[in-house]
């Protein structure tokens, strides 16, 4: 049986032998009343174990695809054709033909095990420990509703929060109107609003590796590609003949190598782009995680309006409140705030109310101080862990804030081998693919979500698998 299989590929020895043989049926090289090998002969032939075989034909056999006959072997079902094509296969392919393109297979099962009990030694996101829920309800108790509040919002949202947004922004130097504001549901979401309403088609977006983005299939579903870029000058010249585009970087603790721009980087990095015309997208949310001062935002100097600034108290107070925000020009956040108002009318408005109050009360600065404090705690503790098991086969920087530490082993070991060997052993790994693609030196460390238990437990099961493919 001709089956190639790309076994480099994040696709699942699985599902790509699932994948081929539903398309065998469908094509009609394997008609109804097909024979197919055995078990044995088909794991030989795919050079795969037994059992993956097993797992496929059990799945086509529960779909209906084929059957067993006692003492004959597994054939291609007689009613495959007539019932299963026309109502099963037909949602197949519309899937597949889907305008939004589908997480990263590592990603999906990220955020499938995410839900479960095990150890995420990735996850960008606080410890439930460290969220302020007594402070919340301080100030929840303190909200008198008022029914005009918690209905719709304005497109741009609440301007109460907005308001306290502008106030709350000039900490990173930037001065701005609630008119310029735009509340948002998260830094995701305004970059989808980005991708759908200032782009067109074939844009080029532009970033520095590693970065987050690349674990984003958002822009690329918009019609548009990602170009990474590794030194100044000979990027300058590329991009100037690109005539659509836009430039993201997260200046302050980047996601996910935790590096901090100088205040000389962002001077260069401003100029660079608004000479070229090619917009900024500079995603901050991480600012308030430092563990010392850090320069101020690159929109502190944007008197082009070409930089467009987000926000968010995800990774701060509550990733539940589904509470960010966009700073750019007017004729900007309106446009922006149009197509919002066409996906979802608006975020919360009760969320918009609980976060003016909070960035109104002194609760915020006391949280953070206190954040910082536990994530540098957390920090120090898994660099130990680090160097006690690592420190002659891996290289790291001290972290300056933020969850991250970014984790590089001499030798290219983090494959999706060891991805699903740290999976089945209850422990959740973000490999350095999902953020610099064909990386296989790196992992992104999380010290913010794991207890000190479970990442001392976590990282001694990774040191044991890292160990087993190193002897």
């Amino acid at each position: 049986m001709e089956i190639q299989l790309d076994r480099h590929s994040q696709t699942t020895l699985f599902e790509q032998i699932y994948t081929r043989m539903l398309d065998r049926m469908y094509q009609g090289e394997w008609p109804p009343g097909t024979r197919l090998p055995s078990q044995r002969k088909l794991a030989e032939q795919l050079g795969v174990n037994r059992s993956t075989i097993i797992d496929v034909l059990d799945e086509l056999k529960a779909e209906g695809w084929l059957e067993s006959k006692t003492g004959s072997g597994t054939y291609v079902a007689h009613n495959s054709w007539q019932t299963l094509f026309p109502r099963q296969y037909h949602w197949k392919e519309r899937i597949r033909a889907g305008i939004h393109q589908p997480n990263l297979q590592t990603i999906q099962l990220i955020n499938e095990y995410e839900t479960k009990e095990i150890i995420r030694l990735g996850t960008g996101e606080l410890s439930p420990s460290l969220l302020p829920t007594k402070q919340l309800e301080e100030v929840l108790q303190s909200i008198s509703l008022d029914p005009r509040t918690i209905g719709y919002s304005e497109p741009k949202g609440h301007k109460a929060l907005r308001h306290a947004v502008a106030v709350h922004l000039q900490k990173r130097g930037i001065q701005t109107s609630p008119d310029c504001i735009l509340i948002v549901s998260g830094a995701l979401q305004a970059l989808q609003l980005i991708s759908l309403g200032l782009l067109p088609q074939h844009s080029t977006i532009y970033y520095e590796a590693p970065s987050y983005i690349e674990s984003l299939h958002l822009f690329q579903s918009a019609g548009m590609r990602l170009s990474r870029l590794h030194s100044g000058a000979e990027n300058m010249t590329y991009s100037k003949s690109q005539k659509h585009g836009l430039f993201y970087t997260i200046p302050t603790l980047n996601n996910p190598s935790g590096t901090i721009l100088t205040e000389a980087e962002r001077h260069d990095l401003y100029q660079r782009w608004t000479n070229l015309q090619i917009p900024i997208v500079e995603d901050d949310v991480y600012n308030e995680l430092a563990f010392s001062a850090i320069p101020p935002a690159i929109k502190s100097v944007d008197t082009a309006g070409n930089v467009l600034y987000l926000g968010s108290l995800s990774k701060t107070v509550s990733p539940g409140l589904r509470i960010g925000w966009v700073v750019a020009p007017e004729p900007v956040v309106d446009r922006l705030a149009d197509i919002k108002m066409q996906f979802d009318y608006g975020a919360s408005g009760f969320s918009q109310l609980l976060a003016a109050t909070w960035l109104a009360s002194p609760h915020h600065e006391t949280h953070l101080q206190q954040l910082r404090e536990n994530l540098q705690q957390r920090a120090t503790f898994t660099e130990a862990l680090l160097a006690k098991h690592f420190h002659n086969i891996a290289v790291w920087q001290k972290p300056k804030g933020g969850f991250y530490i970014w984790l590089r082993f001499h030798q290219p070991l983090v494959t999706k081998a060891l991805f699903l060997k740290l999976l089945q052993k209850g422990v959740l790994l973000h490999p350095g693919y999902l953020y610099d693609r064909d990386n296989h030196h790196h992992l992104r460390l999380s010290f913010a979500y794991a207890s000190l238990p479970e990442l001392e437990k976590g990282i001694d099961l990774l040191a044991q698998a890292v160990k087993a493919m190193t002897t």
